[in-house]
């Protein structure tokens, strides 16, 4: 059986809220990505710190059905990107919960792109384009993608990978670049997309 969900919840004095879709009520739910976002505050996270947290969620995830696959972290900004295979959101909320007790601010639905190879040592950036709910299709999302491909490496850039939630319109891309600028004149170039967000990062997994 199927249903629809919103979870509501308190999370160092903040609102939070998780949109579930077609959360099956048995264990044999088909999983699908998630990606969470935990907004602290600037210059209060540090790497190290996440990498810790992120060893307690392997500990804990096979309980909830949850797979940790890769995050990010903004120490300047105090920002933490979360990537897991998982059968809804409120299970990847509960394995943070168990875990660490740090819990996330929004858990997006969404899909991936195909993902390309980094360099060793990339210097990553990861932006936010806010579409609006309604506003973007997965279609949209990849033939964008490829107009992004066809000019980066003008601009030094190199697209990795993007996730898109249709539902919330939101689209983050993984970058590998020299530094922010030369992503946005990318995107603007490509079809005129600046990302509302970019953030610096780290990424773990």
């Amino acid at each position: 059986m199927l249903f629809c969900i919103a979870l509501s919840c308190t999370t160092k004095g903040r609102e939070a809220e998780y949109q579930i879709s077609e959360v099956a009520d048995d264990a044999t739910a088909r999983k699908h990505l998630v990606m969470d976002v935990h907004n602290l505050e600037p210059g209060k996270v540090t790497f190290e710190a996440v990498v810790d947290a992120h060893q307690k969620d392997l500990a804990v995830q096979s309980k909830y059905g949850v797979k940790l696959i890769k995050f990010w972290v903004d120490e300047t900004a105090g920002k933490v990107y979360c990537l897991a295979e998982s059968r809804d959101s409120v299970s990847l909320f509960n394995t943070h919960r168990d875990a660490h007790g740090l819990l996330p601010d929004r858990v997006f639905d969404v899909s991936e792109g195909v993902e390309a190879t980094m360099s060793d040592n990339p210097t990553l950036f990861l932006d936010v384009h806010k579409l609006g709910p309604g506003n973007v299709t997965e279609d949209d999302v990849a033939a964008i993608h490829i107009k992004d491909l066809d000019v980066q490496s003008k601009h030094g850039v190199e697209f990795i990978n993007y996730w898109v939630d249709t539902r919330a319109g939101i689209v983050m891309c993984l970058v590998e670049a020299r530094d922010s600028v030369s992503i946005a004149n990318a995107h603007k170039e490509a079809h005129g997309f600046i990302p509302d967000e970019i953030h610096r990062v780290k990424q773990g997994q």
